[in-house]
């Protein structure tokens, strides 16, 4: 297997923000013939550039708005870039929004059906891995419950233990360990040192500097939809508080 496990290359994604305002059809038709844009570009990804090791934890730090989970969406292949590539070299498990993925009407066992045929998993292997992935996220008395009813934490809680219930190669986290209660993000992160320890790669969005620099082999921290600064987990801290 290939050392490098994730490789982002120049990736740039603008959204297209309209600001037509042609009154008819053929204002409209008329702008476009003349090649006149009928929109603005917002770009919220520039240039960005890095790769990430196999068994490596890659943090990524920012504001809201810097462009953290649009950069997952786009390692997740939620998202095509506007510019630029990304390769993840073997199975992606992607926890990039809270409840994505999830059927609000379904019940907690019908949503891990789901969430394991959409990571590529058949559904008698989900049936029967269903009680154990229940025992993980500690939901087995609220399986058969909607999900709309779980709060914050119990999402996050059923979408990690589906993500990590088999090991893939590359775990994206995307601040959803948040909002677990402080012994629940202690189990996810022993879980995640496990996983590290047998070559999964983990990019982690975070808002903890703590976890960051004490879980993290490498940071990034991106301002603006740009990357600042790469490098190591106590660096990038630095240099970000700095900058507030």
């Amino acid at each position: 297997m290939t050392k490098t496990s994730i490789e982002v290359s120049d990736v740039s994604l603008a959204y297209r923000l309209s600001r037509d305002r042609s009154g008819t059809v053929k204002e409209h038709l008329t702008r476009m013939i003349k090649g006149q844009r009928g929109y603005e570009e917002l770009w919220a990804l520039r240039d960005i550039s890095f790769t990430v090791e196999r068994g490596e934890l890659f943090a990524v730090i920012g504001a809201n708005g810097a462009g953290k989970s649009t950069l997952m969406k786009i390692m997740a292949r939620v998202v095509a870039p506007t510019d630029g590539r990304v390769v993840i070299n073997g199975a992606i498990a992607p926890m990039i929004r809270l409840g994505a993925g999830f059927n609000m009407e379904m019940t907690g066992n019908e949503n891990v059906l789901l969430n394991g045929v959409l990571l590529g998993r058949s559904a008698a292997e989900m049936r029967r891995r269903g009680p154990a992935i229940a025992e993980w996220a500690e939901l087995t008395d609220f399986m058969d419950v909607p999900v709309r009813s779980y709060s914050s934490g119990m999402l996050a809680r059923l979408g990690f233990a589906i993500a990590i219930d088999t090991e893939p190669d590359v775990l994206i986290v995307d601040e959803v360990l948040a909002v677990g209660d402080e012994s629940f993000q202690k189990k996810c992160l022993q879980r995640m040192d496990t996983l590290l320890d047998r070559g999964v790669t983990i990019v982690l969005v975070s808002h903890s500097m703590d976890q960051v620099r004490q879980y993290a082999q490498r940071a990034m921290w991106l301002d603006h939809g740009r990357a600042c600064h790469i490098g190591t987990p106590d660096e990038v801290v630095a240099a970000y508080r700095a900058s507030q």
